[in-house]
């Protein structure tokens, strides 16, 4: 989350005219996140999050975004609901740009994930990836392997600022994962995509929720987990944190077991979801409007989780046994 765009109190005011959510008590901009304008609403009914949709979210997406929540709220995954104005309609437009209301998920998102959430993340993303199998719109992930190019020439002459040498390093990975090892025959389904610390709450160690749905998309389910390895079992110092990786993996299994294709696949997965976020995170350090209210995130952690999954072997170095074998 993050703010782009700001909001006039009367403009917003009109706005919620719209719906039936009682008086508008007070509002804020929520600086936490790099993608679309966020506020939390506070009114004489509820809390509520306002986001304004911008950056790489597309206006033709955003039903395919709001109607995930409610299917996978419908199935028992506990996420926002899209908020409904006396039109029926829960999307609309403010301050030029598509804007939605959701409700408000209590809980908080943990600053140091230990063992235990990474475990709470492992069943709901499992439980998640079996509660979108009979959800019948599509979405390509615009951020797979054939978008990673195009991030790379937007930050590809200003990359050694950010560091010496990484345009050479991203160069070098991005002509291997380009050289047709990319798997295409694994299980597919709908994916999060963007399952990272801050869009997941919790009460103490207890899972409340997931949040944050707009890069939510149809690929690969193992590279939805490939993701949550480099998002959950990395410590601050960027060091792979194998018990975290093994809570997370086990606890996924117990509710989806893993193909052998997919476990064989994972390392390479990983590479692929540690450039894909290295890439995004330069650009968006590039790349910061003018007085916006954002924090970006630094990319150079991605360079050294990037080197982690290149000298990984098998899924045992993730903390799992591959099937078949016995510990």
């Amino acid at each position: 989350m993050a703010v782009y765009t700001d909001v006039a109190a009367d403009e917003l005011a009109e706005f919620l005219n719209q719906y039936d959510l009682g008086e508008l008590l007070s509002y804020k901009g929520i600086a936490e996140g790099v993608e679309n304008s966020n506020f939390l609403l506070h009114t004489s009914k509820a809390s509520f999050i306002l986001t304004l949709y911008e950056k790489r979210v597309a206006k033709n997406d955003l039903p395919f975004f709001l109607a995930l929540m409610t299917h996978l709220a419908e199935h028992g995954i506990n996420c926002p609901l899209p908020v409904k104005g006396r039109d029926g309609e829960a999307l609309r437009e403010l301050a030029g740009r598509p804007a939605a209301i959701i409700t408000f998920l209590e809980g908080v998102w943990p600053r140091k994930p230990n063992a235990a959430h990474c475990a709470g993340v492992g069943e709901v993303l499992a439980k998640m990836h079996l509660a979108g199998a009979n959800f019948a719109v599509r979405r390509a992930n615009a951020l797979s392997v054939s978008g990673w190019r195009p991030l790379f020439d937007q930050a590809a002459v200003r990359a050694d600022e950010v560091q010496p040498g990484l345009r050479a390093f991203l160069a070098a990975e991005l002509d291997h994962l380009e050289s047709g090892v990319w798997p295409t025959q694994l299980p597919e389904g709908v994916i999060h995509a963007d399952l990272f610390n801050d869009n997941v709450f919790f009460l103490g160690d207890q899972l409340s929720g997931i949040i944050d749905f707009t890069f939510a998309c149809n690929d690969m389910l193992a590279y939805d987990i490939a993701i949550c390895l480099n998002a959950w079992c990395f410590e601050a110092d960027h060091s792979f944190n194998v018990t975290k990786a093994r809570a997370f993996l086990n606890a996924y299994g117990r509710v989806r077991k893993l193909t052998e294709a997919e476990e064989a696949a994972l390392p390479l997965l990983a590479r692929g979801a540690a450039i894909r976020f290295l890439l995004t995170r330069l650009v968006d350090w590039l790349n910061v409007p003018p007085g916006a209210l954002v924090r970006p995130k630094d990319p150079l952690e991605y360079v050294r989780k990037l080197r982690f999954h290149q000298s990984v072997s098998s899924v045992r170095d993730y903390g799992l046994m591959p099937s078949g074998l016995v510990a």
